[in-house]
């Protein structure tokens, strides 16, 4: 599943959990889902935030040479 669609799954649970009329059966199932859904969008997020780090990190270096020339 991409982000969005994980997103989008972990608020259709998370309706489902706050509904009375979800069994205690199935609301362990949705919860185990959440779960896993959870985990799998925090790794993406950590990915994107590393992929920007280096972007940025990138950006920097390719500063420092000026820097160092006018020196």
């Amino acid at each position: 599943m991409s982000y969005e669609k994980d997103i989008e799954r972990m608020e259709e649970i998370t309706q489902k959990l706050k509904s009375d009329e979800t069994p205690l059966k199935e609301a362990i199932a949705l919860f185990e889902e959440g779960v896993t859904l959870a985990k799998r969008v925090e790794k993406e997020l950590n990915e994107v935030e590393r992929k920007v780090e280096i972007l940025l990190n990138d950006d920097e270096e390719s500063l420092v040479p000026f820097d160092d020339e006018l020196e």
